[in-house]
């Protein structure tokens, strides 16, 4: 039940992830623009921490 949305995981091992698991959003760094020293920071999802 909930929402369903596109989105990139991380913090896991890809043998673990499975449809309809639990996950909660985190932010993470998404990529670093060197010419301006800008950060692009985005939200991704993990397994919750236990």
């Amino acid at each position: 039940e909930g929402p369903v949305i596109l989105a990139q995981l991380t913090d896991v091992d890809p043998e673990e992830i499975d449809f309809g698991m639990e996950v909660e959003m985190v932010t993470r760094k998404i990529r670093e623009f060197d010419e301006d020293g800008i950060i692009l920071y985005g939200y991704k999802f993990r397994p919750p921490l236990k």
